[in-house]
């Protein structure tokens, strides 16, 4: 089965068990793969969600939930949560194929956006990379007020259809882009030193609302709903996608 973000999923694995020493991340065994179905009972499509875990001392978690179907849906959500004792973004990649499209979303996300000690350092090595991937890539529009906290001025946010034009540019400036971002935030982890308690229990406090709001708002509920029945659903983004272990 063809899936469509299988060269970013293996960049990053690659490039994040290349630079960092790792363990792997605990992830209950019936979340590790779960089969399910989709369509109509005339045709039905099998669907396949796969889970890949690790951590460090610096990461709490570095995680990708990985959606196959064929034709669609197709999606790689890959986060990486910072341990708060080191004061760093997270990393979120969205990448996510739908009968209506491509929706793509990338960003080095803060823990706390309006504190300038966390921020100004990230988003002024971020900034050059936004501006040059900007405007290679359509603007996916706005973002809701509430989610505006949880995203950086470098949110790359684009939406694309189904063509060989959107394969071109999936393929060049947006696999590009996956890899500075993913780069850049690598070298952040690696030069990251600990904070005091203090701003630890500062960091803590801002993951644990970005997490939470992750978590009531992840718009693959009703999908993986579908696939796979509430109840694991439940678990799977409480337990995996966005604990608080």
């Amino acid at each position: 089965m063809t899936w469509r973000w299988e060269s970013f999923f293996n960049h990053a694995v690659t490039r994040i068990t290349e630079k960092l020493d790792l363990e792997p991340y605990p992830i209950p065994i019936d979340m590790v793969k779960k089969v399910g179905s989709t369509g109509s009972r005339s045709n039905p499509i099998d669907v396949t969600t796969t889970s890949w875990g690790v951590r460090n001392a610096k990461l709490r978690q570095a995680r990708a939930a990985c959606v196959v179907a064929e034709p669609s849906p197709q999606v790689l959500n890959l986060v990486i949560s910072p341990e708060p004792s080191f004061d760093l973004p997270f990393f979120g990649a969205d990448l996510v194929t739908l009968p209506g499209g491509h929706l793509i979303a990338l960003d080095l996300q803060p823990v706390l956006k309006r504190d300038r000690l966390h921020t100004e350092a990230v988003w002024a090595r971020l900034l050059p990379l936004f501006d040059h991937f900007r405007p290679l890539l359509p603007d996916g529009g706005p973002i809701p007020e509430e989610a505006e906290p949880y995203f950086s001025p470098c949110f790359l946010w684009t939406r694309l259809p189904l063509t060989s034009e959107s394969d071109t540019l999936i393929d060049g400036p947006l696999m590009d882009a996956f890899v500075a971002y993913l780069d850049l935030y690598l070298e952040l982890v690696l030069e990251a030193v600990s904070v005091d308690d203090v701003r630890r229990q500062e960091l803590r406090e801002g993951q644990l609302k970005y997490l939470d709001y992750r978590a009531e708002k992840d718009p693959a509920r009703g999908m993986l709903t579908r696939f796979y029945g509430e109840s694991w659903t439940e678990d799977y983004i409480k337990g995996f996608l966005f604990d608080h272990r």
